[in-house]
């Protein structure tokens, strides 16, 4: 199972995600705390920045971590190691739908902004889901950019973000995934489904968010695809240019930001 990455692969996205995993670390792991000896299993590691907060909040575990890129694979392994040298990993790299180990072989399946590369995430879940013990826990994390509103409003703003969508979704994703986790996890035969929304609110009184999130992860994210929404005709330079700068209003003084996460926990 290939994914075309739309934000590429390259150490300005590295440094995204680093960004994103410290500014939102207690918002998004808040609440997830696994037993010391119990076996998880992390879907998509990518380069590592939502594993070092899984051995570093539950310490003991035995994580196994997984990616399709061996390039974000080793930067994963290089940077637990340098953050978390104690932590008992097991890399491996592999395809999502084609993991080695027998069902029921872990205890947690933690899952972290991987559903919205896929074109079918159920199947994904399926598949994955059957690698959890019975009664052992499913957490699934994603974003939805439907969410994104801000002060100033700007139209200019909200057609980059658009181009984002439309590439994500051009690329075989969804963008807006994080609305539907309740009704996809539970079309994958997941019990128990609960979702709920870990809400980003950034102004000047909230700097480290300003800084953090509506400038190095949400408008970084934005820029990643200026390149291809350039080069396909999607906006042009000039307007490019005019919606970043109305977007990064929101980061000065006098701006406001919101985005919404959503969190779906549920049980084999």
């Amino acid at each position: 199972m290939g994914t075309d990455y739309v934000h590429g692969y390259t150490p300005a996205e590295t440094r995204r995600l680093s960004d994103q995993a410290r500014t939102l670390a207690d918002l998004l792991h808040g609440g997830t705390q696994y037993e010391p000896g119990s076996k998880v299993l992390e879907a998509g590691c990518g380069v590592g920045a939502q594993t070092v907060q899984l051995v570093t909040r539950s310490p003991g575990i035995e994580l196994t971590a997984v990616d399709i890129a061996e390039d974000s694979l080793a930067a994963a392994k290089a940077r637990v190691a340098a953050e978390a040298p104690d932590a008992r990993v097991e890399w491996h790299h592999g395809d999502l739908l084609n993991l080695p180990w027998p069902d029921g072989s872990f205890d947690h399946l933690f899952i972290c902004f991987v559903l919205e590369h896929l074109p079918d995430p159920v199947q994904v879940l399926r598949t994955l889901c059957r690698l959890v013990r019975p009664g052992g826990s499913i957490t699934v994390i994603e974003g939805d950019h439907g969410s994104a509103f801000f002060h100033p409003r700007s139209e200019a703003a909200q057609a980059v973000i658009e181009c984002l969508n439309v590439l994500q979704a051009e690329a075989g994703g969804d963008a807006l995934i994080g609305r539907r986790l309740q009704p996809l996890l539970t079309e994958a035969g997941i019990r128990e489904v609960t979702a709920r929304p870990c809400t980003v609110y950034a102004d000047e009184t909230l700097p480290h968010l300003v800084d953090g999130f509506t400038r190095k992860t949400f408008i970084a994210m934005v820029e990643s695809v200026r390149g291809k929404s350039l080069a396909t005709g999607m906006r042009t330079q000039a307007e490019w240019e005019q919606g970043i700068r109305d977007l990064e209003r929101a980061a000065e003084p006098g701006g406001t930001f919101h985005y919404a996460f959503f969190k779906a926990v549920g049980f084999r």
